[in-house]
């Protein structure tokens, strides 16, 4: 059977930390499983503690006061959430957080992992590297929103999601529309466009692409 500590290893900000360190981990680390659907934590309440994803995977999203979402992350085995807030006073969660297939995950108290953050200088600098990373990744949702079209957006996210030329079924047009920052109508719309376009093909479910070029251009045009 796999140790705890082992389990948190593979967790990509405590990767490079020292053996004597995931066991200090280990030993706060409460697990918690989720399933599909469930709500992990809720925008708004009381930041009590970071997660870890060791199995499945959670979608990170905040809802404005009309209850149009939008999607900042899909997380999946390795990273973590909820990080930031608990080293604001007061902090709150900054988003809901829902599991999408069945979850498994590491919960660290605050006050946990504040006392190990005393004690374990190189935990500090993981989770800064951890830090910069999720800048880096909503630097790029805050130009995608207020620098590109709708089309431009949705030939960027077409090209990341492809597998073998095709966008998997199992992305709905709302649940599109929620990652890009749209309405499912304008989805709709901008998918029939690029069609028409000759850059990509409605087959069934799936959307394939026809013309990678093409659509680079659309990303950058």
């Amino acid at each position: 059977m796999i140790s705890k500590a082992d389990s948190l290893h593979a967790i990509s900000v405590f990767a490079q930390l020292p053996s004597a360190t995931l066991e200090d981990i280990a030993r706060v680390a409460v697990p918690r499983a989720y399933e599909t659907g469930q709500t992990i934590i809720f925008e708004g309440d009381p930041c009590t503690a970071a997660y870890f994803v060791a199995r499945g995977h959670a979608r990170v999203a905040r809802v404005s006061a009309g209850g149009r979402e939008q999607v900042l992350a899909r997380l999946g085995p390795g990273q973590s959430f909820n990080t930031v807030p608990l080293f604001q006073e007061d902090g709150v969660n900054r988003a809901t957080v829902r599991a999408v297939d069945e979850v498994r995950l590491y919960a660290i108290a605050k006050k946990d992992l504040i006392a190990l953050l005393r004690t374990n200088p190189k935990l500090g600098l993981a989770l800064l590297r951890d830090f910069a990373d999720r800048l880096d990744h909503l630097t790029d949702l805050v130009e995608d929103l207020s620098l590109r079209t709708v089309r431009g957006r949705l030939a960027r996210f077409l090209l990341e999601q492809a597998e073998t030329g095709a966008v998997s079924p199992r992305l709905t047009q709302a649940e599109i529309a929620a990652r890009l920052g749209t309405v499912r109508e304008m989805i709709g719309r901008t998918l029939g466009d690029l069609a028409d376009d000759n850059l990509i093909r409605m087959d069934r479910d799936r959307i394939v692409l026809l013309d990678r070029q093409g659509l680079e251009h659309e990303v950058h045009g």
